[in-house]
């Protein structure tokens, strides 16, 4: 009987890890943080009990400190962590080599010695770096904004490789020893005011898509995961963008949504071609996509509010002021952080600053809007969500908020580092990359 129970067990195991469509990273357990905003795409942990409150003595599980500057918010995969970032030496460059850009009066970074781009890999059990690989060595020729970085691209992984992608420092394929497997090089971008780069690439079964929108050719490129090479790549007639693109199946068929101030479009993920696309975000768009029981959401918020959500179902063609479009909101959307979308609600906040709003998802309508979270005046971090609560990262603190129908202020927890990079929420703990720590805090 027993031996009987243990094959339909292990048959019933089999069927669920091999259903048809679904690719490694969707098979990967919840629990992991692949990607950039999570296993779901949308800011939100699928399960998890992290702390409430915690502090630098209180709930800290370990604190290592990560040489040089990245703002890149980790991700995780089982027992490890991956971190970015761009240690400044002193070597100096090659004559004729400088900052680019550097007459915008928003760069007031540049480099002035050549930086070591490292990936990191970290035990989540104890913080102990495991390895530490320098992907390359170069003088970055861009100029950042103040309160960017050279490393803020999130990483990858569909658990047998690790995609660091550095914007014009390249993609870089690892292994999980460290080794390098592949690289990418897409040449040098040209932000608008020499803002800095910081969109991530998408990763989708076997390829990986890197939106390169800029103040000059900007295109959509599909990479073979297994060998860099270029399986499609599409000219795009836009000007600079952050964002992140976004993969959704759409009966049956894998659809890569992009948002950027000319155009939301949609491509075939197989060939590139162009399915559907609608009007544009406003200019300087950073917030990706992000898809939920059947809706596609895409917002802005820099000199102007935007946001549509698309049925995207029904989208084909132009379908600017159709009924694809379900409905709209335009105010007090998010400049630099990115949504969440949770339970049926989506979360964002005014610009960049403390104040929150949330809609019912699929209706639009208004659950609160621009209610002041006492503690958050100016942050560059995206919510991420938990069960019945939300985290807020910003300078030397992290903010708890409830879910649901009124934000109440659960904790404002104290810490001695500046937040950049986004919260991380894996089971029961909540991982965060200061300035100059990575952080784990578990009760």
């Amino acid at each position: 009987m027993k031996t009987i129970q243990h094959l339909l067990l292990t048959s019933v195991v089999f069927l669920l890890i091999t259903l048809p469509g679904k690719s490694t990273a969707q098979q990967n357990q919840l629990s992991d943080w692949s990607q950039w905003r999570g296993p779901m795409h949308t800011g939100a942990a699928p399960a998890g009990n992290p702390p409430v409150e915690f502090s630098e003595t209180k709930n800290l599980k370990w604190k290592t400190e990560i040489p040089g500057k990245g703002h890149a918010t980790p991700i995780v995969w089982k027992n490890n962590i991956i971190v970015l970032t761009a240690v400044a030496t002193h070597e100096k460059p090659a004559a004729g080599q400088t900052a680019a850009g550097t007459d915008s009066p928003m760069a007031a970074n540049k480099a002035e010695t050549i930086h070591e781009f490292k990936v990191l890999l970290i035990d989540r059990h104890n913080g102990k770096i495991i390895w530490d690989r320098t992907v390359t060595r170069e003088m970055p020729l861009e100029g950042t904004h103040e309160l960017g970085s050279w490393a803020s691209n999130s990483p990858c992984t569909d658990g047998e490789r690790i995609y660091a992608y550095l914007g014009s420092r390249g993609l870089h394929c690892l292994d999980f020893d460290g080794n390098i497997l592949w690289q990418k090089d897409f040449g040098q971008s040209n932000k608008h005011m020499s803002f800095g780069e910081g969109e991530s690439p998408y990763l989708h079964e076997n390829r990986i898509f890197v939106q390169w929108d800029q103040n000059g050719e900007s295109f959509l490129v599909a990479l073979d995961t297994r060998t860099g090479e270029e399986v499609w790549k599409k000219e795009r007639d836009e000007v600079t963008s952050w964002s992140t693109p976004l993969v959704v199946e759409v009966n049956g068929k894998a659809q890569v949504i992009t948002s950027a101030p000319n155009q939301v479009r949609s491509y075939d993920a197989e060939t590139g071609e162009v399915i559907w696309f609608s009007t544009g975000m406003t200019r300087n768009v950073i917030p990706n996509p992000v898809y939920g029981d059947g809706i596609l959401y895409v917002m802005s918020g820099f000199r102007g509010s935007a946001l549509q959500a698309i049925d995207i179902a029904r989208a084909k063609g132009d379908i600017s002021g159709t009924d694809v479009i379900l409905w709209t909101y335009n105010q007090d959307t998010p400049y630099t952080p990115n949504p969440l979308l949770m339970g049926g609600k989506l979360y964002f906040l005014r610009v960049n600053n403390g104040f929150l709003t949330s809609l019912d998802a699929k209706t639009g309508e208004i659950v609160y809007a621009r209610e002041n979270i006492q503690g958050i005046s100016t942050l560059f971090s995206s919510p991420t969500g938990v069960n019945d609560r939300i985290y807020i990262a910003t300078k030397n603190s992290v903010v708890v908020v409830s879910a649901g129908k009124e934000p109440r202020i659960l904790a404002a927890n104290t810490l001695g580092d500046d937040f950049h990079a986004s919260p991380v929420i894996v089971d029961n703990e909540l991982i965060l990359r200061g300035f100059s720590s990575l952080y784990c805090f578990s009760e």
